[in-house]
């Protein structure tokens, strides 16, 4: 008689009816559903976890290169005959022609950089304020964005724009006059006084960052010039690039663009230690959530090691037929996989779903708990995106799946190693 091919439809056939067989029929159910569940919940908790681990990055990274320059150009310092400390770019619109010129650049903007505070009625906070054209900030994403941002850019150079927390501490509103008050300010024969100045508040922004909303300000280039002394000179310039992700390849080409005393600080540079921190969060988040996927797997081995037990008799007599040590291994296996497989699949759907409408979940909890779940100032983004990304679910699957079909080798090696003769004996 010829041999059966592996997995032939026979073995399937027995391995549903085992996998179906309730407790009075010699089976366990409930020890089938514990480990579908277990495994359903393990594997949509890892895929919900990678999700948001994706979703935070992304909207981390998105709002750093949506309201900062990518690559900021600045000078070395040098000292003059008097002692004076500078690090001013004189021949900024030349530098910026050269760097405009770099292949991969797609905006250069000379900065003029300083503190201020700023004072309303009774209120008052400390802006760093950044000088920059009118053509320029319109170019910022995240600045410039109509749907989050309230007033009109145009007016923009009649006045400043204000960060959306900066305005909310001061009680400003688009229209009142905000007064600026800088300690480096008018020289005198007697030294130098602080410099006030009032402004109106024409554009409120909101970059999706609490720190970058609650300290910066931006002030049309040339009356920065003329408010911290830099007439003719720029602080630095801010470069943005078509893949900020490869920035580095382009550090050479734009330091001799910058000339001489050209220095490069990157987005990745200010940034770096905290996408560090990230990759080392997510790498132990991926094995802590793999271990409860283990956990749950494990309730695959406690469940067939009692289907094995209460089908000695089985065995047996499906030996004696004719079926090799093979057969019944593939049918134990293909037994607990089925379970591993469904429960895998089912997780896969719950975790996809709850990532898909992580928004509105996420609402709904902070409603219910009276709010302050996601607090943008303590976690420096105003909200939790989760992001599916394939990679992220295969991840999970071909985990779930080596782990559930790995472990059920051990109680079908037992069934299989079965003697038919001690199977039977008290039958």
């Amino acid at each position: 008689m010829a041999t059966p091919a592996p997995f032939s439809r026979f073995e399937f056939l027995i391995a549903w009816r085992y996998l179906r067989a309730k407790r009075a029929e010699g089976g366990v159910s409930v020890m089938t559903w514990i480990s579908l569940i277990g495994i359903m919940l393990a594997v949509a908790a890892l895929i919900i976890t990678l999700a948001v681990r994706a979703g935070f990055r992304d909207e981390f990274v998105s709002t750093i290169l949506g309201a900062n320059a990518h690559v900021t150009i600045y000078n070395q310092a040098v000292r003059s005959e008097s002692g004076q400390v500078s690090r001013v770019i004189a021949d900024y619109n030349d530098v910026a022609a050269r760097l405009a010129a770099v292949e991969g650049v797609t905006r250069v903007a000379p900065l003029v950089k300083g503190q201020v505070m700023a004072v309303y009625r009774d209120e008052n906070t400390g802006l760093e304020i950044f000088g920059i054209a009118p053509e320029d900030l319109a170019e910022i994403p995240r600045i410039a964005d109509p749907e989050t941002g309230v007033g009109d850019l145009s007016a923009f150079p009649g006045g400043i724009a204000l960060g959306r927390e900066a305005a909310r501490s001061l009680g400003v509103g688009v229209g009142d006059v905000v007064r600026l008050i800088s300690p480096n300010g008018v020289r005198t024969a007697f030294g130098t006084s602080p410099r006030v100045g009032e402004y109106e508040v024409t554009y409120i922004f909101n970059s999706g960052r609490y720190d970058i909303d609650r300290t910066r300000a931006f002030m049309p280039f040339s009356e920065a010039q003329v408010y911290f002394n830099r007439e003719g000179v720029a602080d630095e310039l801010e470069v943005s690039v078509v893949e900020p992700e490869r920035v580095e390849a382009l550090s050479a080409p734009l330091r001799e663009a910058g000339g001489e005393r050209a220095l490069l600080w990157t987005w990745k540079d200010s940034a770096g230690g905290f996408l560090r921190a990230l990759e080392v969060e997510d790498t132990v988040m991926f094995v802590l959530m793999s271990v409860l996927v283990l956990i749950a797997s494990m309730n695959i081995i406690s469940g067939l090691v009692m289907l094995v037990k209460n089908k000695g008799r089985d065995i047996g007599i499906l030996r004696t037929i004719g079926l090799t040590e093979g057969s019944i291994l593939r049918v134990f296996f293909l037994t607990g996989a089925l379970v591993g497989t469904i429960g895998t699949l089912f997780g896969v759907i719950i975790g996809c779903l709850f990532a898909v409408y992580f928004d509105a979940i996420l609402a709904f909890v902070n409603g219910a708990a009276g709010g302050g779940v996601w607090d943008g100032a303590v976690r420096g983004i105003y909200r939790l995106p989760a992001k599916l990304e394939l990679g992220d679910v295969l991840s999970a699957v071909g985990l779930s799946l080596f782990l559930s079909w790995g472990i059920t080798l051990i109680p079908a090696r037992r069934a299989a190693r079965m003697n038919p003769v001690e199977a039977l004996r008290y039958e």
